[in-house]
This record gives C-alpha cells, structure tokens and sequence, in this order.
C-alpha cells in the first residue's frame, strides 16, 4: 500500500483470527474484503490470534493496511473468562476472545486515532467496541452461529448436548442483544439473516462471498477421483459430509474415488481412508485448486452448519459439476438441474449423481453454465462495494 495517500477514510476493522493463510471460511472473506476495502479506506487492524503468525503471513496482509496489530490470546485468560460465563448470560463464543488487556489497547488505538467507522467481523469481537457511541459502528454476523450450534446438538454425546443447547440459546438472546448497539448490521446470506431472532432483523444487509479470479483461470483437470470435497476438515459440518458420502453414497458406487482435501482432517476421517482404499485424505493443500481439478463430480451434502458454502462457489468457478443439499444452495441460489444439482436426501442425490454419469453433455452444459452464474453474480469487487457503501454512508 502507497502510505503517502492520507486522504483516505481511517477504517478500524476487528477480526477474531488473523486473515490469512486462507483456510477457513471467516479468513477468506475477512482477507477478500479488506483488499477490497483497501483502496478506499486507510485500515487498521485488529487482529485477535490462538497462534503465533508468521512474517510472511503477516506481510501478505500488512500491504493492504495502514496498521497491523496482532493480539494472541493468553489460555488463562481464556480459561477464566469461559468460567466467568457460566455465571452470566454471555455466550461462550464472547467470552473465549474477550481480553481486558486487548480491550485496553483498541480503547488507546481508538483514542489517538481519528477513525471514522469500525467494523467488526462476527459477534465474537463485539464487546471491545460496542458501547463506542461517537464512531459509526457495523457488525458483520457473517452467519447465525445460533443456528449453527443448534444445528449441531444432537451430534454430541449426552454430556456435550448440555453445552450446546446451553451455548445455542446464549447465542440467540446476544445475537439480538448485540444488534441494537451498532448502527449497521450485514451477513452473508438472506437464509442465515432471517434465522436473526430480533424484529428488526429486516435491516440487515446482505454482503455475499465472493470468489478469487484465479479460480476461473484455466486449469488442466485431471480428474483422478470420481467425486472431490473440500473444506477445512476439522469442521463438524465438513466432518459430517464426508461420513455422509461414505456411508450413504458411496455404496451405491462401488468402484468410486472420493478426495478428501483440507486443513487439519479430523481423526475419524484420516480412520476412514484408512479402512477403505477408495477414499484418500490429503489434509491441507497449498493451491486447492489441484484438488478441485482431480474431481469428475463435487459433492458438498451439507445438512448442518450455517452461512455460504465457498467451497461451492469456487468448484463451479472452475466449472467442475457440484451436487449438493438445499441448506447450501439457499445462500447461494443458483438454479437447480441448470447450474447445480440439488437433493435432498440420499435417493435425490444418488440420483443427480447418477445424471451428471450418464449424460456428460448435461454434465457439460450445466458446468459452463455454473461458472457464468459465479462470474456473474459472486465477484468480491461487487459484494463488497455494498459494504463499501455502508461504510461511506
């Protein structure tokens, strides 16, 4: 970034992780917006961390900011603050990223520093700023995690249920707590904003994903695998799918391949390749691109989780045919039998598979077409110049 150009809006944007490397959902999008955002704002950035991040990482990010800060969590900090939840109404979620030392130093940034906005990705950072009464303020829900860890409940065993059940209903009173104390509300999908239970909730914006423009380069597809997923693959969601495909799917394919690509596969899925050859887990990969283009068909069977499904958006970029579940394609909203293939059940899948098998000119035709449906509809220029005008307004 040009530090001599001074004329720019002072932005502070907080994030709950450090935006890159790119292998989780909130990252990429935090990532994509801020050198977006970049060329209108002069940035500074908060960034909350488990981990120690590398200077390379960190350079990546710093050239589209005026300011870098990294903050990493202490454990006992975290620790006392999860215990101090139990006694109040706050979500765990709150309480886990909450540092009065951190919170120390966004009050002296915010102090000598003439911001004219702050944006804050997901309810996680909300509490360092939310009682900033003299700077507009937006909150980025990015997706209903109540709805999410609802979702997830009766994947835990009985003493787990408790803690989420307890963490889904903290979720939903902050949720709607939290959204009276900014100005300007966004998420990413109109699925994820009317799972929002506050009745207002009609004036949250939707700022959409986008995708790379390197995902629509031409890439040699080798397609070594019948069918490819990827993600970050310690995600229950994720973790789930892939179970999904391998219990419910693959039988009715007894010769299929299956790709498992993804940052830090869970243990149950590296005992799965393990038990059965046609299943390989590579775990992460540098350019998911090579993954996408082993696949003949992308499988995304999402039946839990909240929020849009990436991982969608760039297989159809790459003009790979995608099946999925309703729950995904909702955010997105491309055509069913026309851009994607849509089932809800394991019949209905098997199904759009078995189509997409049979009839490569459908297949062909339906992956072209995929492609200009994201091209034309998800690019992160355009998704986050409404976020722009909500900054600037």
């Amino acid at each position: 970034m040009n530090l001599s150009e001074t004329n720019k809006t002072k932005l502070l944007i907080i994030v709950s992780r450090f935006p890159y490397p790119l292998d989780k959902g909130d990252k990429l999008r935090s990532y994509y917006q801020i050198v977006e955002l970049s060329m209108n704002f002069d940035i500074t950035l908060v960034a909350l961390t488990d981990f120690d991040i590398s200077k390379k990482d960190e350079k990546q990010v710093s050239k589209y900011c005026d300011s870098v800060h990294i903050y990493k969590l202490n454990w006992f900090t975290k620790t006392i603050n999860l215990f101090l939840c139990l006694l109040t109404k706050k979500p765990f979620q709150t309480g886990y990223f909450y540092s009065q030392k951190i919170n120390k130093r966004i009050k002296e940034l915010i102090k000598v520093n003439q911001y004219k906005h702050i944006y804050c990705q997901l309810i996680r950072t909300s509490e360092y700023v939310k009682k900033e009464y003299e700077i507009t303020k937006t909150i980025d829900y990015m997706d209903a995690l109540s709805a999410g860890i609802s979702r997830r409940v009766n994947m835990q065993p009985f003493f787990k249920k408790l803690v989420f059940k307890s963490e889904a209903n903290r979720l939903i009173k902050y949720e709607r707590h939290i959204f009276d104390f900014f100005e300007n509300k966004t998420i990413i999908s109109e699925q994820d904003k009317n799972l929002i239970q506050h009745p207002e909730r009609g004036n949250i914006v939707c700022v959409p994903n986008g995708i790379d423009k390197l995902f629509f380069e031409s890439l040699k597809k080798t397609q070594e695998y019948d069918f490819v997923f990827v993600g970050n693959m310690s995600y229950p969601p994720n973790v789930d799918a892939v179970h999904y495909i391998a219990e419910k799917i693959l039988p009715s394919f007894p010769e299929a391949t299956l790709l498992v690509s993804g940052l830090s596969p869970h243990k149950s899925l590296v005992s799965l390749a393990k038990k059965d050859p046609r299943i390989t887990v590579t775990g992460w990969v540098k350019d998911i691109r090579t993954s996408y283009s082993k696949g003949k068909i992308f499988l995304a069977p999402m039946f839990i989780g909240t929020g849009m499904q990436n991982k969608l958006l760039e297989a159809m970029a790459m003009k790979i045919p995608c099946v999925t579940t309703p729950l995904a394609n909702n955010a997105i909203h491309a055509r069913n039998g026309l851009e994607i293939m849509v089932g809800k059940n394991d019949k209905e899948i098997i199904s759009c598979i078995k189509k997409l098998r049979e009839d490569p000119q459908f297949s062909n035709d339906l992956s072209i077409a995929a492609s200009s449906f994201v091209k034309n509809n998800y690019s992160w220029q355009e998704t986050v110049s409404i976020l722009k005008e909500i900054i600037l307004k």
